[in-house]
């Protein structure tokens, strides 16, 4: 199957403006999102969709596509879907559709692999996902988006709140999710027209929209040690662990870095 994946990087954010061009390792944030992403080599197309003149030069100066597309547009998905849409319209038939959070620089090509043959793997999922173990601190973390999945491996429901909760704390392994989706291109178009759920609102967490509306998510699990940007604080965070181990940068900056 084909994979068109799309970074969304909006310029405006509440807690953190314009951290998709937030110096990271002497490069733009956005720039290692994007080196990550060309190496992954389940993906045919790679597009940045943003709201901002300046991420579309920083995307282009990083060797990836972008295109324009409107402020207004509510979520990542919807510029993913928009992209998709023009681009199929251009004739470049696509199956698979992965969203890939442009303030995620550690995500490996590894996991963005993973998650795209899971979902060619799983013909019966309309997204796929991933999860990694959760640490105790993670557990009750309530910016850390816990995961519990059924016997088949698909999820079941995503909190907030530590799930589920450790009555028998020995029986189970918590899990926290990683904000990466590979969607089925016609899932993603049915997805964006939806309303927002009960549950999204309550938990401000998109996909538990997908949830309510019966969409069944494969979720593939792995040791990936990512690290998201979103406020300041995570930026200095995101230095510190680059001058420890270099981790998440390509090697041509893993040198200027030595």
């Amino acid at each position: 199957m084909r994979a068109l994946a799309v970074i969304p990087a909006r310029f405006g954010s509440t807690r953190f403006p314009g951290k998709a061009l937030a110096p990271l390792g002497g490069r733009p944030v956005i720039a290692h999102v994007i080196a990550n992403a060309r190496r992954a080599a389940r993906v045919g197309r790679l597009v940045v969709a943003t709201d901002d003149e300046r991420i579309g030069a920083a995307a282009e100066s990083a060797g990836a596509a972008w295109r324009m597309t409107p402020s207004d547009l509510p979520s990542g998905s919807d510029r993913a879907a928009q992209v998709s849409r023009e681009i199929a319209g251009e004739g470049w038939q696509h199956e698979i559709v992965v969203n890939i959070q442009g303030d995620e620089p550690f995500l490996p090509a590894e996991a963005i692999d993973r998650c795209i043959g899971h979902l060619e793997e799983r013909r019966d999922a309309d997204v796929a996902t991933l999860a990694t173990p959760a640490s105790e601190a993670e557990f009750l973390a309530p910016d850390v988006v816990k995961i519990v999945l059924d016997l088949g491996g698909c999820a079941v429901y995503f909190s907030r709140a530590g799930i589920p909760f450790p009555r028998r704390r020995a029986e189970f392994a918590p899990l926290k999710h990683i904000g990466l989706y590979a969607f089925r291109r016609a899932y993603l178009e049915r997805f964006v027209k939806l309303r927002r759920s009960p549950l999204e609102r309550a938990e401000e967490l998109e996909q538990l929209r997908a949830i309510d509306d019966g969409a069944r998510i494969a979720v593939a699990v792995g040791s990936w040690e990512v690290q998201g940007i979103d406020t300041p604080e995570d930026l200095i965070r995101a230095e510190e662990r680059l001058r420890r181990t270099g981790a998440g940068l390509p090697e041509e900056a893993r040198k200027e870095n030595a």
